[in-house]
Order: structure tokens, then C-alpha cells, then sequence
């Protein structure tokens, strides 16, 4: 499995605390790359600019991508362009918080 196929998967584990749904199928995760030795750097956005949980959100996607083997520094980067709305999420998300 591919390195980034790792942390994609890794991501998906990194919840929401606020929505209580990962980070992928909110559709927070814009960006995964990956460098030749392993160095991570992920692109993504929260919920809103005011955020309570931005801290809280970016080091869970460090934990977690931390505890897989052979991963080199991570950086998350938090953008607000394109800006999050609903239409992001996976169907799966939106089943969660709408049904």
C-alpha cells in the first residue's frame, strides 16, 4: 500500500469532535502529499474561519499520522480558499448528521 493510500485511511480515523464525523467524508481534506522521504504535508480547512476545535482537529491529523511507521515531519496547513460548505461532504456524512 502506498504511502498515501496510508494516511488516507489514517485520516478517515481523525474525527470532527464537534460533528462527530472524520475529517475525509466532511470533506475538511483538500490536499495529501507526499515526498520522496516520507515528509507529509496535508492541505485542508475546518468548518467555519472561527473554529473552537482548529487546534484541536490539526494536531489529531499529527497523532494519528504520527503513529505510521516510516512517515517522515507532518505539516498541516489549514487554508480557508476554496471555503467548506455542506456540498463537500460524502453521501456517508451527510446520511450521519441528516438522517
Amino acid at each position: 500500500m502506498s504511502m498515501k493510500l496510508m494516511v488516507q485511511e489514517a485520516l478517515h480515523e481523525v474525527i470532527d469532535p464537534e460533528l462527530g464525523v472524520n475529517i475525509v467524508d466532511l470533506g475538511l481534506v483538500y490536499k495529501i502529499e507526499v515526498d520522496n522521504n516520507n515528509n507529509i504535508t496535508i492541505t485542508m480547512t475546518l468548518t467555519t474561519p472561527g473554529c473552537p476545535m482548529h487546534d484541536s482537529i490539526a494536531n489529531g491529523v499529527k497523532h494519528r499520522l504520527g503513529l505510521i511507521d516510516k512517515i517522515g515531519n507532518i505539516q498541516v496547513d489549514i487554508v480557508w480558499e476554496p471555503a467548506w460548505s455542506p456540498d463537500k461532504m460524502s453521501n456517508r456524512a451527510k446520511e450521519m448528521l441528516w438522517s
